[in-house]
């Protein structure tokens, strides 16, 4: 004879319930970036049209850095985080400033390119990397990549941060545009799209120059890195800027938890690719992304949800 099993009523309205919750239900976190950084108000954008797209998904939001943001997927802290390719190839390969080899974090998808950008008071008379030494300098604090990038352009450079008179890690883009604002510091180093509200906002009220970065340092950086390329800031992006500008350049992209499900992480993609033109609205360096840009080899494995949708859209 076969058991018979008996279910209290309150047994059977808790069954019930949990049948009533969306398949999809999960709470998951996201990491963005510092605030007054393009990564805050696009990560807000991002939040939204995926919880309307995926039934009972709830995202929380919080500040973040490119290499912290890694750190923190890796770590299971959070699921989605923004970053920096170069950041990231650094943690798969376990290069400084990771200790370790990254092992959860997969590919979502590529957004835009990222410049470091170095802005320096025009009567400090900094018009190279080589000049960095006796002066002031601000940066973010340790795990973001602009303060990594300060250090590795120092070192192809012959210096460190000891050769500095003075080195500030500020919270946030808003504090760094005040110090140099009010003659505090003389260089501002920054890794962000073109153009940067923050480098726009002190362009209006200093006389400022966009240090340009030499061949020499590129190559060495990008020998260590080879996510690091040569990008260039064309002429008149910024106040009083009248040439174009060579930097060290980076992608931007977003980077997930690999364990996260498949069909969830298949919609997050789709939805980007359908809302381009509203990511576009927040960030202009995304007016001209594709799925194509969405999908390129960035040195990392792709989530299998992402592979998937790419595949389907003729992407991959």
């Amino acid at each position: 004879m076969k058991p018979i099993f008996k279910l209290s009523l309150g047994a059977l309205a808790m069954t019930a319930a949990m049948a009533s919750i969306p398949a999809q239900a999960q709470q998951v976190t996201m990491m963005t970036g510092p605030q007054g950084g393009v990564w805050v108000p696009l990560g807000g954008a991002l939040k939204a049209m995926w919880e309307k797209a995926i039934p009972g998904l709830s995202i929380t939001s919080m500040p973040g850095a490119g290499i912290a943001n890694v750190r923190g997927v890796d770590e299971g802290k959070a699921q989605i985080g923004f970053s920096n390719s170069s950041s990231a190839v650094d943690g798969m390969l376990g290069n400084a400033p990771f200790k370790n080899k990254t092992t959860k974090v997969c590919q979502l998808a590529n957004l835009y390119p990222q410049y470091f950008q170095v802005v320096a008071l025009k009567e400090a008379g900094v018009n190279s990397f080589k000049d960095f030494k006796g002066k002031r300098v601000v940066t973010q604090p340790r795990g973001n990549t602009a303060e990594a990038l300060t250090a590795m352009t120092m070192e192809a450079n012959d210096m460190t941060y000891k050769d500095l008179d003075k080195l500030n890690l500020q919270a946030g883009y808003t504090d760094a545009v005040s110090m140099m604002k009010d003659g505090h510091v003389d260089i501002f180093t920054l890794g962000t799209a073109v153009p940067s509200s923050a480098v726009m906002d002190l362009a209006n009220s200093r006389d400022v120059i966009m240090v340009p970065a030499d061949d020499g340092t590129i190559g060495k950086i990008n020998a260590i890195n080879p996510a690091y390329t040569k990008l260039i800031i064309k002429a008149g992006s910024y106040p009083g800027q009248d040439q174009d500008v060579p930097a060290v350049g980076y992608y931007t992209h977003l980077i997930v938890d690999c364990n996260l499900p498949d069909d969830m992480v298949y919609t997050m993609v789709k939805t980007m690719s359908d809302n381009i033109d509203s990511m576009a609205a927040v960030n202009k360096g995304m007016a001209t992304l594709t799925i194509k840009d969405m999908a390129a080899d960035a040195g990392i494995k792709l989530h299998p949800g992402a592979e998937k949708f790419y595949k389907e859209s003729g992407a991959l």
